[in-house]
């Protein structure tokens, strides 16, 4: 008996391929060194995932989320994809739609930046607005459901579309970039936790190979993460909406995975604003804030580490570019109007680069 092979499978076997020469053409992003003081003893590293075609860290997760779609048989040709996001996962996922011929379509909060729209729309997606933000959910579903296509739900599937074996992941990067320096197998990596997948991924990478590591996972204000992981059992969600793109959260998602993340600090928002702002004049690298949040929690492992003598490497995430904010993280008057003060967590740097010593006390 002969069986043909539908035109279904033909047209995913094509879409795979697209996106797997998409990456083939992609060099890997930078690891760049960032220059500390060298009686310090500790290395810092930071990945440079603006680098990608679409601008951010989200770009490695909407290409896992769209060959997971295509090998579930999820995306099909004309499968309108859907997602919940006004930020740059929206951006990325519109961009692989564009490059499969699918129509995008982002379910967002109306408070979202012209900008991140306009991104969104460059890659041939659309956006449809809703009053609030816990909104994005439900509506994403309903258009799916209504239109025959396909709910990415990044917040579900972060954890599970990308191969934390390795397979060309994060963490397989950060350690094959890093066999050279002097500190091969860092002390920590630091990351902030938009849906959990990475953190996800590199906590189960560094546990597969019996890596020493430790993960720090940075959290903003209001975000749900950090009672989570913490073991909150009243329901740990705050209803309120993350001042930082790209990372927290105002409920559990399910891609977040406490079990293997061994620290985590929650991070003032303006404190942020202030490391992203500080690290131009450090290393020359214009940042999000999301970065900036990142560096606060590296800045007193650091601390930790001079304190006890001790010498090695941290790596960190640069999630984005710099540029993609100049209208609000880097505007004093849309800082003032969202109650950000940076300028005594400015002060709180300086004070930690001029004595290598941690105060958690803002003046």
């Amino acid at each position: 008996m002969k069986i043909e092979r539908s035109a279904g499978r033909a047209w995913a076997d094509e879409a795979i391929r697209k996106i797997t020469a998409e990456n083939n053409r992609s060099a890997d992003t930078h690891l760049y060194s960032v220059p500390l003081p060298e009686h310090w003893g500790v290395q810092l590293y930071l990945k440079d995932e603006s680098t990608h075609r679409t601008g951010s860290l989200k770009h490695r997760l909407a290409r896992s989320l769209f060959l997971f779609g295509l090998v579930n048989g999820w995306i099909r040709e004309d499968t309108t994809i859907v997602e919940a996001s006004s930020g740059s996962t929206a951006v990325s996922e519109a961009y692989f739609a564009q490059l499969l011929g699918l129509p995008f379509i982002a379910v967002m909060a109306r408070s979202t930046s012209q900008e991140k729209i306009d991104l969104i729309e460059q890659f041939g997606g659309s956006c449809l607005l809703v009053d609030h933000a816990s909104e994005v959910y439900a509506t994403a579903e309903e258009v799916a459901a209504t239109s025959g296509g396909h709910y990415m739900d990044q917040f579900t599937y972060a954890e599970r579309a990308t191969d934390w074996r390795g397979n060309n992941n994060i963490a397989e990067s950060i350690f094959g970039q890093l066999e050279l320096e002097e500190h091969p197998v860092p002390d920590w990596i630091v990351v902030g936790a938009g849906t959990g997948g990475t953190s996800a991924t590199i906590g189960r990478y560094l546990r597969y190979h019996s890596h020493p590591t430790r993960l720090l996972v940075v959290d903003p204000e209001n975000s749900a993460f950090l009672p989570s992981w913490r073991g909150s059992t009243s329901g740990p969600a705050t209803g309120l909406p993350s001042r930082i793109e790209g990372i927290g959260r105002p409920r559990m998602e399910p891609s977040f995975v406490p079990s293997v993340i061994d620290h985590m600090v929650q991070v003032p928002d303006a404190a942020s604003v202030a490391a992203m702002r500080h690290l131009r004049t450090l290393a020359g690298l214009h940042a999000g804030p999301s970065t900036g949040t990142n560096l606060w929690g590296v800045w007193q492992l650091v601390a930790a580490m001079i304190s006890e003598g001790r010498r090695g490497s941290i790596v960190s995430l640069m999630c984005d570019g710099g540029e993609r904010y100049a209208g609000n993280y880097y505007n004093p008057g849309w800082l003032a109007s969202k109650g950000l003060d940076p300028a005594p967590y400015e002060v709180m740097i300086k004070r930690f680069f001029d004595t290598g010593t941690w105060n958690a006390d803002p003046v």
